[in-house]
């Protein structure tokens, strides 16, 4: 590695960890004055607790989060100050090509990238679960109760849904549910009972006080009866928050889990799958991101500094807005979450790719 391999990766990850460095204390600033009036309310809460519990999984968690923005911002900053120096240009005449020039940001890159993944797959879950139970615990307004789950609507198939008013767990019992199937925009079948209740030993659902509608062309068709022994494809724990469960579980646990769904023959796993999928997206965005902040601040603008900055933030925000919508769309049964989940790498990939071909002829 030369000399000024060397002294370009000491100031990529220097910056980097300064502005994560900068960013987390601003984070944590505004969390301790949002929740100061909330830790005081429970007596049994010390400070001690306060910070192993929730700050320092708060740390982990928004630090994780914020390491792209993070990564942007300190890669525009130290390179447009080397293009303001003149450094490039002291570079570039020495006949280093901007291919040659990019190899220590790629190192970096890498670098960050091998640790956001392990983050990702491994730590971030555990905190998130810690953290979560801290803030179900000690900061929600209502006491949370993992066992009792209210207003329920999953969607098992492309075509088929249940609701349910509200169900335990602990009993395996559900109250006011209803199974709905609809063809496009049509409803086609409707089944309703009073209560629904998981017999474990027979992997079947008892319906009480069951109605069956039969939505025909012509006519509808409506038959009753007092109990119905029935299966559908989805367990109990399928009913729990998705959102939650997919965060608090590692990468091997979570593969686990949507393959087993899968074998059971669980319709839309796309809220998982979406979560398994950006724990590598989001790491791998760090090499995009690196190459698209060096092609916009390698070079010596009249603006300076600032018009470098200002590109870099409009377009930082444009990436999250992209990832939050894919997001949502993944989690859709219909879409490819997998495709969802990539596109904001694949868009802003494009840019990166045009960026450094422009750059790399000049």
């Amino acid at each position: 590695m030369r000399i000024i391999d060397k002294y370009i990766l000491k100031k990529y990850l220097s910056s980097f960890i300064l502005v994560l460095a900068l960013l987390i204390p601003i984070a944590i600033a505004i969390d301790i004055s949002e929740k100061i009036d909330k830790f005081l309310r429970h007596a049994n809460l010390s400070s001690g607790d306060i910070i192993r519990d929730y700050y320092v999984n708060f740390i982990i968690i928004y630090g994780n989060t914020f390491m792209p923005l993070a990564l942007f911002i300190a890669v525009i900053f130290f390179t447009s100050k080397m293009a303001g120096d003149t450094e490039i240009i002291a570079i570039h005449s020495a006949k280093v090509s901007f291919t040659r020039f990019l190899r220590p940001y790629f190192i970096g890159a890498t670098i960050v990238t091998v640790l956001a993944l392990l983050m990702n797959h491994f730590v971030v879950p555990s905190s998130n679960k810690i953290f979560n139970d801290f803030d179900r615990t000690y900061l929600k307004n209502k006491k949370f109760d993992s066992n009792y789950i209210t207003n329920i609507n999953l969607q098992l198939g492309p075509n088929d849904y249940i609701f349910l008013k509200n169900f335990t767990l602990e009993r395996n019992i559900g109250y006011n549910f209803s199974y709905e199937i609809f063809e496009g925009n049509k409803l086609k079948y409707k089944l309703m009972s009073d209560n629904i209740k998981w017999i474990e030993k027979d992997s079947t659902y008892t319906l009480i006080n069951y109605k069956k509608r039969y939505i025909l062309s012509d006519r509808d068709s409506i038959k009753s009866g007092i109990k119905l022994d029935t299966t559908f494809n989805f367990m109990p724990h399928d009913l729990v928050n998705i959102d939650y469960m997919a965060k608090e579980m590692n990468s091997i646990k979570l593969n686990q889990y949507i393959k087993q769904s899968r074998e059971r023959g669980v319709g839309n796993l796309n809220t998982y799958l979406v979560e398994f999928h950006k724990r590598t997206s989001l790491p791998i965005s760090s090499y995009i991101l690196t190459f698209l902040a060096v092609s916009l601040a390698s070079k010596k603008r009249r603006g300076g500094m600032g018009v470098n900055l200002a590109i870099g933030i409009t377009l930082m925000f444009l990436y999250v807005f992209f990832l939050k919508i894919a997001e949502v769309l993944g989690a859709g049964a219909d879409t490819n979450s997998f495709f969802m989940v990539w596109f904001p790498n694949i868009f802003f990939g494009g840019i990166a790719a045009y960026l450094y071909f422009t750059n790399a002829k000049n």
